[in-house]
């Protein structure tokens, strides 16, 4: 993964927030080396990260793939008949054509990592949000903070994410920690 935002799409309504987001559903929008991880896992870790086949009882909520090109629809469509076979069951996820992304305001975004003391190490290395954000070293340390991660992947990690010993050591710890549960 090089990063994830997070903010509000498929709508139509100009500059959508949290407490304002008319048509919109939230959702992350994610960057990746195709050499590094295909599209079609991306769908599996989708399809394994939340329950497609719940009905939404709104659209801020809803379930949504949203593709850039006729491949990525190809696809999706073909895993979403794949996982309804897997799961017997209607899945309610929709795939729909990407039209706009909304970044969301700053406090949604790296909700793991901002609820941490190596936070503060990183708003000193990326004061603005924009940098923050898009910073694959936060994205990295976000993932691993929310449970996503291996020990072993964490070691390959480290000495790219630049943080301090102590940050480094609090970081294996949570990961050491989510592994064994």
């Amino acid at each position: 993964m090089v990063r994830t935002r997070v903010g509000y799409a498929g709508g139509k309504k100009l500059n959508p927030t949290y407490r304002s987001i008319g048509d919109h559903s939230e959702t992350i929008q994610i960057d990746y080396d195709p050499k590094q991880v295909s599209f079609e896992d991306l769908l599996e870790v989708f399809w394994t990260s939340h329950s497609p086949t719940a009905r939404s009882w709104s659209r801020q909520y809803a379930s949504f793939i949203f593709i850039h090109d006729t491949a990525q629809r190809l696809q999706a469509e073909a895993s979403l008949k794949r996982w309804e076979a897997k799961l017997g069951r209607k899945i309610q996820t929709r795939i729909v054509d990407f039209s706009s992304f909304t970044l969301a305001e700053d406090y949604h975004q790296k909700y793991r990592l901002r609820n941490s003391s190596i936070e503060k190490e990183y708003l000193a290395i990326y004061p603005g949000l924009l940098d923050f954000v898009n910073s694959t070293a936060v994205t990295r340390v976000n993932g691993y903070l929310a449970g996503h991660g291996t020990p072993e992947q964490l070691a390959r990690d480290m000495q790219r994410l630049g943080l301090s010993g102590s940050s480094l050591e609090k970081l294996r710890r949570v990961v050491d920690y989510s592994h064994r549960l």
